[in-house]
């Protein structure tokens, strides 16, 4: 009987203590879990596909920061965490508790980037724009307004489809992946745009909206004109007048433009030159913003129907064009005196009034 009696104590004492480890144990990986990362600074981990969560405590042992690898995967075996974790790219700040980033990376909450497409640029400028951020992949080997619209299923020109915004994405994002995503929130916001527009505009469809709107973007940086420039082009289509707007003649001009328009210039007939055709442009000129597209299908009451630049960035607007040349010629006249006083050599430069020819 003391035999047994011995052997029932052992067992018990043998018991109590596996029973006290465990629970020391686990007091451990719960107090690890709650602590932070050995991170004073923050850090990038990249986990590639097909990684072990072995190789990804090495690597952070590795890199000083977990001192305790054991305790981290009893943890992340217990809660079935080991084998969920995905791959991509992490940004690990101080304070990240070690229950946070197995957290982080078995949800896949990646370290993201942004690329910010500029209102009132072409699409060969926006491509390039993409193409030039260091963690989107470069797949598009011609950006010119065909190809373009070839890669994104567009019939005709992709010109003016590229929605101009802020863009977040994730390393190994392609152009052409924003490049879509721009286009479907370019047609989403121009239907509703189209939907919510001024009764009787001399406007047949939603891409002619499109198309001015982007002349709009382009004859202005000043926000509050917008309405006011839209107003002037909606009133001289009414009335049967030409655009002629320099920034669609440019566009025209393609690699012929050098800083100048130039008599010969607007004489010249081409689908684009607003001074020698009637109504609108076959397509878009540039990317234009939510703003300018509001504005084109919302223009501004008045008479108005020229406007010159007064060398502010704001533009000068007349209802006549008696009142336009008088205009023209007070801020061409107040250009010349300030080239004269800032440079001795004044250059021509192009300009953005309208008048009759």
């Amino acid at each position: 009987m003391r035999v047994l009696k011995n052997l029932l104590l052992g067992a018990l004492l043998i018991g109590l203590v596996v029973a006290g480890a465990a629970y020391v144990g686990q007091s451990r990986v719960a107090t690890l879990t709650q602590q932070p990362l050995l991170l004073n600074e923050p850090q990038q981990l990249t986990i590639k596909p097909g990684t072990s969560f072995r190789s990804v405590v090495e690597q952070l042992v590795e890199r000083g920061i977990i001192d305790q690898p054991l305790l981290l995967r009893f943890y992340a075996r217990q809660h079935n965490l080991a084998q969920r974790i995905q791959a991509g790219e992490y940004w690990l700040e101080p304070g990240l508790s070690h229950a946070a980033l197995l957290q982080m990376l078995v949800q896949g909450r990646v370290r993201s980037y942004r690329v910010t497409l500029v209102e009132g640029q072409t699409v060969q400028e926006l491509v390039a724009a993409l193409q030039m951020h260091p963690q989107i992949v470069a797949t598009l080997e011609q950006s010119d307004p065909d190809a373009i619209a070839q890669v994104l299923g567009i019939t005709g020109s992709a010109e003016g489809w590229v929605y101009p915004d802020t863009y977040q994405f994730t390393r190994g994002t392609t152009d052409q992946q924003i490049l879509q995503r721009a286009y479907q929130r370019m047609q989403q916001l121009l239907e509703q745009e189209w939907a919510a527009r001024a009764a009787e505009l001399p406007l047949d469809s939603a891409y002619e909206a499109l198309i001015l709107a982007s002349i709009v973007e382009k004859e202005t940086g000043v926000a509050f004109e917008r309405p006011a420039i839209a107003g002037v082009f909606i009133r001289r289509l009414q009335k049967g007048m030409r655009l002629q707007t320099d920034p669609t003649v440019i566009y025209g001009m393609g690699e012929r433009y050098q800083g100048n328009i130039r008599r010969a210039d607007l004489n010249r007939k081409t689908p684009y030159n607003t001074y020698r055709i009637d109504g609108l442009p076959p397509t878009p000129i540039a990317s234009p913003g939510r703003a300018a597209i509001h504005a084109a299908l919302n223009p501004e009451a008045g008479d108005s129907l020229f406007f010159v630049a007064k060398g502010d960035g704001s533009h000068q607007f007349s209802a006549t064009l008696a009142e336009h040349n008088r205009a023209v010629t007070r801020f061409q006249r107040h250009k010349r005196r300030q080239n004269y006083r800032s440079s001795p050599a004044p250059q021509a430069t192009p300009s953005t009034g309208k008048s009759e020819y």
